[in-house]
């Protein structure tokens, strides 16, 4: 029995993963918070930590959702495809990426992407509202994330627009892991999940 549960419990440990992600939104100076609050800009700073993240590919991935029903589900950019060799790995233990955010005057979700050493920038449709809102999912959701499979990382998503007319983001980032259903179980028109794969 002893030598059963000691195998049952190096196991059990082994299979949990190390990665962790560490968030932070906006910036420390309440000046240039409410500066990016006035222009309607989300910037939020993630850092990714695990002891097997050296040498990993990463791949992120956007679904674009409309009326409860994804009708994209593309590759945002793979590192193994950027063409500078030097990108195409995490070099360390930990990886820092920063996503900034914001609705263009051309009603479109304009998101920029920055990592240490590189970074891009994607443009996608979106509705007539000043209310989108880049959410962590792994933090509101508590999801746990892991190497060699895709985990949910990021939501750019519309309120929840009750009776009385308030709206709330949070009963939405908090609702739970069926993030693909957000939109039939709140009524969101429109909002984009970002996916991301270490490998």
């Amino acid at each position: 029995l002893f030598l059963f549960l000691s195998i049952y419990f190096t196991e059990g440990q082994q299979s949990k993963s190390d990665l962790k992600l560490i968030s932070d939104y906006g910036s420390k100076n309440q000046e240039l918070n409410d500066v990016l609050r006035f222009e309607g800009v989300n910037y939020l700073k993630l850092k990714f930590v695990g002891k097997e993240l050296k040498n990993k590919s990463y791949t992120l991935y956007v679904k674009e959702i409309w009326d409860g029903k994804i009708v994209k589900d593309t590759v945002v950019f793979d590192s193994k495809n950027l063409g500078v060799k030097a990108f195409e790995k995490v070099n360390d233990s930990v990886l820092k990426l920063k996503v900034i955010s914001k609705l263009t005057s051309e009603k479109k979700m304009k998101l920029n992407f920055k990592f240490p050493r590189f970074g891009l920038t994607k443009e996608h449709k979106a509705i007539d509202s000043n209310d989108y809102s880049l959410r962590n999912i792994v933090d509101e959701s508590n999801m746990e994330i892991s190497y060699n499979k895709k985990f949910y990382l990021l939501a750019y998503i519309l309120p929840y627009e009750r009776s009385d007319g308030s709206k709330s983001w949070c009963e939405v980032g908090t609702s739970g892991k069926d993030i693909e259903n957000w939109g039939k179980k709140f009524g969101i028109k429109h909002y984009l999940i970002f996916e991301m794969k270490f490998e």
